[in-house]
């Protein structure tokens, strides 16, 4: 046997040498601790050995990953499974959203209330007798121009949007009205009136549990100035495209998917058990957000004022902003939702934008009327789900969730043809959804996986492509085919089954395919109650019970 050799160098062989002058009695007491020590943490080894095989004995094995890129609907898809399959403990937890939907609509007019102020001010400079060149004043189109040349909009008056699901649509039409913005003291009293709710947004911000700092473009981002465009960039390098702006304002998150629903479900229900600490805790949830809603429904008038104001539609329109056409857009329920007596419907809940951070686990049990007929165990009535982050620094925490998974659900929103990347924007998202595809298809670790793909919101595809966009312009081998959303969805539809058969290291895996537009929950519930039944029968088959 080699005697060991310590290196002088290594910080470690201080750590672990033996104290100089150690007499012998003192090693016998040390190599005594040393082995007692190592014997209680390979005792506290074995245990945690045991309870992870008994946890894994327990726990429910139908796994099913919800996968796709950011804004992709992975969080509306778990909604409407809740819905469907579990809508006794979907009632239970629906008053907790009151909070998030509220949340959605005051930040909505505070954004309005941010692109007006910064025209206003603009509308100000231009007339002001100091206007200097470093302070140029507004155009026509109600924002400053840096540079003419390098701003223009393409020769077929497009434009593209950013990759974010929530980031402001753009309008194809170039229409820029010539005459001036005509602002009246209607307009300077409507933000002083709705001043308020910029500390509404930040108690609710604050009872969410959301961060301080945020993230991405939000649902219809001003811009940063009134001298910069609202997330208008261009698709590929063009001259003639657009200028890259400013990163807009972010958009808040979470970190836990259900601390807030807990703390948000006892406020709103009662106090209930608990100690004196929780307690106190939930009369502050309560008293706060008692004040949210008494403040909203007192701004409820001037809140549809600004909303319906003829100049503040045209600002918007100038500055291509499309609100409606966001996730969390409750501008046209201004009325219901600010009323003191508001319960969120099952649509404003699946509607209502929460952005999450992280892996979020959930345990869905089916209910009576959620059990299919095709069930024949505990299994087919418990699933676990995991909704994991789409951004792409966050997919490298996948991995460790393929581990047991036994169906893949992956979102590809395929209104997203004109759109970039938020984390990349030489990136088209529709391309990354095809690369991600491709990726999950060949993976070795979920070649055993029954794979579903929802090729998601078609209900935006319809709208754009009518209002004149073009898909030939963005992906050229579509060719000369119709300009339509059922005819580019079939289209989408064949190269992803074209991808699956290419790459799928298991040639009889199976694929379901579903058009899907996830806030439509009576569509949605249909296609899932499909998917279920699809994915019970083929583990069935597996187990030759059919």
């Amino acid at each position: 046997m080699h005697p060991v050799r310590f290196d002088p160098d290594d910080p470690l062989t201080a750590a672990i040498a033996p104290p100089a002058g150690e007499s012998a009695e003192e090693r016998a007491v040390r190599l005594s601790k040393e082995a007692e020590a190592k014997q209680i943490s390979d005792a506290i080894d074995e245990r945690l050995k045991e309870e992870r095989a008994a946890s894994k004995r327990l726990r429910p094995s139908f796994k099913l990953l919800l996968l796709g890129q950011s804004e992709s609907g992975k969080s509306t898809t778990l909604k409407n499974f809740q819905l469907a399959f579990a809508p006794k403990a979907w009632q239970a937890e629906r008053a907790s959203w009151r909070a998030v939907i509220q949340l959605n609509l005051v930040r909505s007019i505070n954004t309005i209330l941010d692109v007006l102020s910064a025209e206003m001010a603009a509308a100000h400079a231009a007339h002001s007798p100091t206007t200097t060149p470093f302070l140029r004043p507004a155009t026509s189109q109600g924002h400053a121009r840096i540079d003419t040349d390098h701003n223009r909009e393409p020769a077929d008056g497009t434009s593209t949007t950013s990759s974010s699901a929530t980031a402001p649509a753009v309008d194809t039409d170039p229409a820029s009205p010539s005459e001036p913005l005509q602002f009246t003291n209607t307009h300077a009293l409507l933000k002083l009136r709705l001043t308020p709710l910029r500390r509404v947004e930040a108690d609710l911000k604050q009872l969410l549990g959301a961060a301080t700092e945020e993230l991405a473009p939000d649902a219809f981002s001003m811009p940063d100035s009134p001298g910069r465009e609202t997330s208008v960039i261009p698709l590929y390098d063009d001259p003639g495209s657009a200028a890259l702006p400013q990163r807009p304002p972010g958009e808040f998150y979470v970190r836990s998917n259900q601390s807030w629903r807990d703390a948000l479900r006892c406020a709103y229900q009662g106090f209930g058990a608990g100690g004196e600490q929780q307690q106190r805790a939930a009369a502050v949830y309560e008293g706060k957000l008692t004040d949210a809603t008494e403040i909203i429904a007192s701004c409820a008038d001037d809140m549809i004022a600004l909303w319906e104001d003829e100049v503040v539609r045209g600002i918007l329109k100038r500055l291509k902003i499309r609100p409606e056409q966001s996730p969390g857009f409750f501008l046209d329920d201004i009325a219901r939702i600010a009323a003191r007596g508001y319960e969120p419907s099952d649509e404003d809940v699946v509607r209502s934008r929460l952005r999450t951070l992280g892996v979020q686990e959930h345990k869905l049990v089916m209910e009576r009327s959620g059990i299919s007929a095709l069930a024949t165990n505990d299994v087919s009535r418990e699933w676990m789900i995991y909704d994991v982050g789409g951004s792409r620094t966050s997919r490298a925490a996948w991995f460790p969730y393929f581990d047991d998974a036994n169906a893949i659900l992956f979102l590809a929103p395929i209104s997203c043809f004109d759109e970039l990347l938020e984390e990349d924007r030489r990136v088209n998202r529709l391309e990354d959804s095809f690369l991600l595809w491709r990726a999950i298809v060949e993976s070795k670790l979920l070649a055993k996986c029954i794979l579903v793909l929802f090729l998601n919101k078609y209900d935006l595809l319809e709208k754009k492509l009518a209002s004149g966009v073009q898909v030939r312009k963005y992906l050229p081998s579509y060719g000369v085919r119709e300009n339509i959303a059922r005819v580019f969805a079939r289209y989408l539809q064949q190269k992803f089954k074209d991808q699956h058969r290419e790459y799928t290291p298991q040639p009889r895996r199976p694929l379901y395919i579903y058009t899907t537009t996830a806030i439509d929950t009576k569509e949605t519930t249909s296609t899932l109650a499909s998917v279920r039944d699809g994915i019970l029968r083929h583990n069935l088959h597996k187990a030759d019970f059919v």
